[in-house]
């Protein structure tokens, strides 16, 4: 028996988890074959929760299992499952992705792990109660940009910097690190920023990311309503939490919407990011449009807008330096999974090596040329 498209369309459950004519369209040929959509709203152990139009139910994902690990069933994703009847009931097919949020896996197989699927905004939560790691917000933004979801900084625990000028201060160095991003501070203590917040991700998918501590869990509590998450104090003496949010949480929003949120993340690890890398640098890659040869290294070729920039101080040495670290983490990345990449890179190493060999004859002979 086909289950009816037009039901599927018109079910308030499915609306606010985000259906839509869309999803509708893409979910025609399952519709046929009797399965009924839904929106996997947690996943862990080979199973997982979709919301559905009869309300959220328990399916098992063994037939949709690949090898790769970036095509395994996510929080977010949208499903073809088995109707009411089965025992147990299996997810029998995913809806293509429209965005994924995916970074390296810290495991020697260089692997890459799906977060979060079919996101729209990516909320970075860093917290305020340590110092600012600038780094590492470039590198979540990197990542949030390749997805394809709008980034926002959320600077968590305001409440423990009540100079307003030492807070903006803080603010506006995030904003150095983060163009075209909006940089939010917020307090889930005393309310500080959460109608802002609440009103930028309203009507579309946000997930939540940040190392353990970061507030996430809170910040999701506040964005509910209600106390979904659990939340444990973070550690005083360098504001570390523990991982309170062990698996990612698919929940719906009073202000339209819904909210995913993930366990704190030790590693960032960037995977195929480069498109991600030059949004969160974008000034340096329009400096590198107006330099001398269009394979400039920004090291000491003649020319070289960027070094020029470095040089009267327009450009901080940090941000170039991150910059090429981010550069060279993203192409060993795909170096392991692409010849061609492979190939250039051995050149590169090839040719920096002849070069240094010269140098040292050159150091040797006293600065003679043999």
């Amino acid at each position: 028996m086909s289950f009816p498209l037009s039901s599927v369309s018109s079910s308030s459950s499915l609306d606010a988890h985000g259906w839509d004519s869309g999803w509708a369209a893409a979910f025609a040929p399952y519709a046929a074959q009797g399965l009924i959509p839904g929106r996997v709203v947690r996943v862990d152990r080979g199973q997982c929760d979709v919301a559905t139009p009869d309300g959220v139910v328990r399916a098992d994902t063994a037939f949709v299992t690949p090898h790769d690990p970036l095509r395994v069933v996510c929080t977010g994703d949208w499903a073809a499952v088995d109707p009411e009847g089965g025992d147990p009931r299996y997810v029998r097919a995913c809806l293509p992705r429209r965005t994924a949020f995916a970074r390296s896996t810290s495991s020697k197989r260089s692997e890459g792990q799906i977060l979060a699927a079919n996101v729209d905004h990516a909320v970075i939560t860093v917290s305020l109660a340590v110092e600012l790691d600038l780094g590492r917000i470039e590198r979540f933004l990197a990542l949030a940009w390749e997805s394809g979801a709008q980034p926002t900084v959320v600077l968590s625990k305001a409440d423990l910097v009540p100079d307003p000028v030492g807070l903006s201060y803080l603010v506006e160095d995030v904003e150095t690190v983060a163009p075209g991003v909006q940089v939010l501070p917020v307090s889930s203590t005393t309310g500080e920023g959460l109608d802002v917040l609440a009103a930028t991700v309203a009507g579309g998918t946000t997930v939540l990311l940040g190392v353990s501590g970061a507030g996430k869990s809170t910040l999701a509590n506040a964005l509910v309503g209600e106390d979904v998450m659990d939340v444990q104090a973070a550690r005083d003496v360098d504001g570390k939490g523990r991982h309170t949010t062990t698996t990612r949480n698919l929940f719906v929003l009073p202000g339209g919407g819904v909210l995913i949120d993930t366990p704190g993340l030790r590693g960032v690890g960037l995977w195929d990011a480069e498109a991600g890398v030059g949004q969160v640098f974008s000034e340096i890659e329009e400096l590198a449009g107006d330099c001398r040869f269009h394979d400039c290294a920004h090291e000491s070729e003649p020319g070289c807008a960027v070094t020029a920039a470095i040089e009267d101080g327009s450009l901080p040495v940090r941000r170039l330096e991150s910059y090429r670290k981010l550069i060279r983490e993203n192409r060993r990345i795909v170096a392991k999974t692409d010849a061609r990449v492979r190939s250039e890179m051995l050149k590169e190493w090839k040719r920096m090596g002849r070069e240094g060999q010269k140098a040292m004859e050159l150091k040797r002979g006293g600065g003679r040329v043999r």
